[in-house]
């Protein structure tokens, strides 16, 4: 069973950046399509990003538009996610979550079948 380990998360000053990590336990990522979501204390789970697997194709939110990137390395099983000029209002436990389907880069929490742990993000001066 497919489970993700998310990294990379820490402490960083407003306008610095921080490279996230979504490694699988099996052998590919080929096949999934891939989201990376966040949730800070007393408010609700946000997308932020997602790629699919099908032609690479990126999308985001608003609010992480022009900031965030998303990317796949496929041999090395891995997505990351990165994130220039933070802010304070960055600040959230980050998580990825995959889909056994190749042409889904969707926004929609239940789209996705795993999640992993989280890694901590905190933008503060």
């Amino acid at each position: 069973q497919l489970q993700l380990v998310e990294s990379g998360g820490g402490l960083v000053h407003p306008g610095g950046s921080l490279r996230l990590s979504c490694a699988a336990s099996e052998d590919t990522l080929r096949g999934y399509g891939i989201g990376w979501f966040r949730q800070a204390p007393g408010k609700e789970r946000e997308w932020g990003s997602c790629i699919s697997s099908y032609d690479d194709s990126t999308d985001y939110a608003d609010s992480v538009k022009g900031r965030f990137t998303i990317s796949r390395d496929n041999p090395k099983n891995t997505v990351y996610l990165q994130m220039d000029s933070l802010k304070p209002g960055d600040t959230a436990l980050y998580y990825c979550a995959a889909v056994p389907l190749r042409d889904l880069c969707s926004g929609a929490g239940d789209e996705y079948d795993t999640w992993g742990q989280g890694t901590q993000v905190t933008v503060s001066s």
